[in-house]
């Protein structure tokens, strides 16, 4: 009965792993705006209703909306230079740039579909535009780059391959093999951002040796004990600096 049961078991786990490769197949693509192959599985549309549906809940969690409108202009004026300037320009994306009142945490993101976030805690720290553009770039890349379509749809295909996986009881391997592949696609996200952002800053007429500088901020704020790399969705700032001086003499040679 016992070897009866686990046959079951096996054919189960295999039939919802087979069916986690078939849905994955079917989602390839290939980025317009990059030309890599991704799983996606959002639409533009969706990928915007999602940002914009997410982007009032994350201002609230940094402490709103800074009410500086100076401050908030600059950080308008150097995001729209940027998208104007560039293929973001020509998207379905609609890009909205906000200066969060958050004086703690040091920290930019962005959400799928254009919605482009940086806390007062970085912005107080940076020293010149070119810094701004280099950090709104990043973000400008994550979106076209469509890293939260790609990591959501990462996440549910490991999500079937777990549930295949634990029918013979084998969850918990696939569980954190599944891990280390989303923290390693996560810092290959960050390396693609950091070189879209570069290029968009040359396109736009900044100095992208300025993007130095900002990873040395980061990693002045993260301090001696930052996590290992391989325990991050980010890079080390250290192997992120020698990527972006690849990419500046890519870019510039090209210009």
């Amino acid at each position: 009965m016992r070897r009866g049961n686990f046959k079951v078991r096996l054919l189960i786990g295999v039939a919802i792993v087979a069916f986690a490769f078939i849905r994955r197949c079917s989602q390839q693509e290939t980025n317009p705006y990059t030309g890599r192959t991704q799983a996606i599985s959002l639409s533009p549309e969706q990928e915007i209703a999602i940002g914009l549906q997410s982007a009032p809940g994350m201002t609230q969690q940094h402490g709103g909306l800074h009410p500086n409108n100076q401050y908030q202009a600059l950080v308008d004026q150097v995001g729209n230079k940027l998208v104007n300037n560039s293929i973001a320009k020509n998207t379905p994306y609609k890009y909205d740039f906000h200066l969060l009142a958050d004086d703690k945490i040091i920290n930019a993101f962005a959400l799928p579909g254009g919605q482009c976030f940086i806390t007062y805690a970085l912005f107080s720290k940076l020293e010149n535009q070119d810094q701004l553009a280099g950090v709104l770039g990043h973000e400008i890349g994550h979106v076209l780059g469509k890293h939260s379509n790609e990591r959501i749809t990462d996440s549910k295909f490991w999500q079937t391959m777990i549930m295949g996986a634990g029918a013979i009881d084998m969850g918990v391997i696939a569980q954190q093999y599944g891990q280390g592949k989303l923290l390693a696609n996560g810092r290959d996200d960050e390396l693609e951002s950091d070189e879209l952002g570069i290029f968009f800053m040359i396109k736009a007429g900044y100095n992208p040796e300025e993007m130095i500088g900002v990873m040395q901020i980061l990693k002045n704020a993260a301090g001696p004990n930052r996590q290992p790399e391989f325990q991050s969705t980010h890079p080390d700032p250290e192997n992120r600096i020698d990527k972006i001086k690849e990419a500046i003499n890519k870019y510039r040679e090209a210009s």
